[in-house]
Parts: structure tokens; C-alpha cells; sequence
């Protein structure tokens, strides 16, 4: 499998799966952020998963997949301490606003500034096609955002903080996306960099999210519950983060970023489906907008 999908970096063949993977991690990342949405605080949620992930990849890190080459190491450190950043500013986010809120603002940023970022990385272009795409995704997206806003109960008196956190947030979802594919990269074979990137990553939320479990007295959670979705949602991180990375490794990586913007259409069909939201005619029509950006954005290369 690794020779397979190392022979494909940069043909017709690896456009497509890459394109595949990145829709799965689309799809994948909307189940994440279902996992995560209301049952538990959001800095308890983090380190259940983080703790689930990293104890998954660990066999793997340590007995399958070759040991990281020596300059692998610091491209660890980077990307640890750039998620890190990025973990804290979405908890910070999601305590201060409305899910609907946010979520789409760090979505919709996020794309914008990876498609900046593989121009001066990676030499990436995007078409005037594309670039029309991107702007469609992005209506669509903030779009999403604002008529959530409009229609909120609840928080507005947080919203501000909310919205600036979730920008900066989403500048972070850029940061990671481009450094983790520089990272993915640098090595011979992706699996080492994804087992141990999975691994080190897990280091810092586990400890913090039980001590805050600690401090929470009697009003603290059932630590099984907790524990079953942390493994629930850590499995289906490895998938989300594991195909998209993959998927900046076999092609673009701003075509990709862009790709897996598409899962806040498969968040709200997820919630239509499965948590009886309302989803209504305006909503319909700025997800079809998201949808049509990517579109646009793959037919225009």
C-alpha cells in the first residue's frame, strides 16, 4: 500500500484519490464535530479523543511503521505546538459561541488562507475558475455563519470574542494544514509521519482535560460515557486527519484544504438526519452554495 500510494505523488491517478480522501475527511470531520456537539464540554471532549488517538497509534508508531528520520523530529515539535495553539483557540471559541456560529467562521477562513499559504510554500496556483470556486465555497460558508447569527437565542453577548477567536482559529486550521503537509512530505514513508504525528499530538490535552475533570467536584461526568466517545471520535480523527494529510502528500494541497471545506454541508444533513435539526429552504441553498464552490474549484484546474 505505502509503495502504491508513493508511486501516484503527483499523477492523474493520485489527483483522484487524493480529491477522495479529501471529501472522506469532509465527511469524516463533520461526524467529528457531531461526536463533539453539546454532550460534554468541550476541553473534556478534546482530551478523551486526543487520549483515544494517540493510544491507537502508538503500536503502530512503535512497531509497523519505520522509525522518523532524524530531521523529522523537530517537524514534530512544530507540529505540536501549532495544533496545540490551534486546540486552545477552538475550545476558547466554542465556550464563548454558538456552534452553528463558529463553525462555519473557522471552516470558512481556514481554505482562504491554505490556498495563500501552498502559493508561498509549495508554488501552488489556483485558475481564475478556481479562484471564482473558493469565493463561492466561502459565500456559502459565511453565508451559513450569519444566518445562523441572525436566528441565535442565546450568547449573543459573547458573540464578538466568539467570532474574532473563530478567525484566528480558522487562521490556525490554514497553519496546520500547510505545515503538516510539509511535514508529511519530508519523510519516506506518510504512515511514519501520521503514526507519530498521532502520538505526539496526544501529549498535552489528556492531562489538562483531567484535572479540569477534577475540579469540577459533583458536577463532573461519568468518566464512561466520556471515554466511549473520546474512543469513538478518536477512531474517526485518525480517518479525518489521516486522509487529508494523505491527501496534501499525492496532490494539492489547496485543492484539498478547500475539498474538505464541504463538511459543513455533511454537518448539517448529519444533523437533519440523525439530531432532528431543522435545516429549511435558506440553509439548503448556502450549503448547494458550498457544494458548487468545490465544484467549481475541481472542474477549474
Amino acid at each position: 500500500m505505502t509503495d502504491w500510494l508513493i508511486s501516484i505523488e503527483g499523477t492523474e491517478t493520485g489527483h483522484h484519490v487524493a480529491m477522495a480522501l479529501a471529501l472522506l475527511a469532509a465527511f469524516l470531520h463533520a461526524v467529528f464535530g457531531a461526536l463533539q456537539k453539546g454532550r460534554h464540554d468541550p476541553w473534556l471532549s478534546r482530551g478523551a479523543i486526543d487520549a483515544a488517538y494517540g493510544l491507537m497509534a502508538l503500536p503502530f508508531a512503535l512497531f509497523v511503521v519505520p522509525w522518523p528520520e532524524p530531521h523529522m523530529w523537530l517537524i514534530f515539535a512544530g507540529a505540536f505546538v501549532i495544533h496545540l495553539i490551534y486546540k486552545i483557540l477552538q475550545g476558547m471559541a466554542y465556550t464563548r459561541g454558538a456552534f452553528t456560529v463558529v463553525y462555519p467562521v473557522v471552516r470558512g477562513m481556514g481554505p482562504l488562507f491554505t490556498v495563500i499559504g501552498a502559493y508561498l510554500f509549495f508554488g501552488e496556483t489556483f485558475s481564475p475558475v478556481q479562484w471564482g470556486g473558493v469565493a463561492v465555497l466561502l459565500v456559502g460558508i459565511f453565508g451559513l455563519a450569519a444566518y445562523n447569527m441572525v436566528f441565535l437565542d442565546t450568547g449573543r453577548e459573547t458573540l464578538k470574542p466568539a467570532l474574532v477567536l473563530a478567525m484566528v482559529t480558522g487562521l490556525f486550521v490554514a497553519l496546520y494544514t500547510t505545515f503538516d503537509a510539509y511535514g508529511i512530505r519530508a519523510t519516506a514513508n506518510p504512515f511514519t509521519f501520521l503514526a507519530w504525528f498521532f502520538v505526539i499530538d496526544a501529549l498535552a490535552m489528556p492531562p489538562y482535560a483531567y484535572l479540569r475533570w477534577r475540579c469540577m467536584g459533583a458536577d463532573r461526568p461519568a468518566p464512561g460515557p466520556l471515554m466511549l466517545r473520546g474512543v469513538a471520535g478518536g477512531f474517526v480523527a485518525l480517518l479525518s486527519f489521516g486522509s487529508v494529510m494523505m491527501a496534501t502528500r499525492l496532490d494539492s494541497v489547496g485543492e484539498a484544504a478547500v475539498l474538505r471545506e464541504t463538511s459543513t454541508v455533511f454537518a448539517a444533513i448529519i444533523g437533519w438526519l440523525f439530531l432532528k435539526e431543522t435545516v429549511g429552504p435558506r440553509r439548503i441553498a448556502l450549503m448547494t452554495l458550498i457544494a458548487l464552490g468545490a465544484v467549481i474549484v475541481e472542474i477549474g484546474r
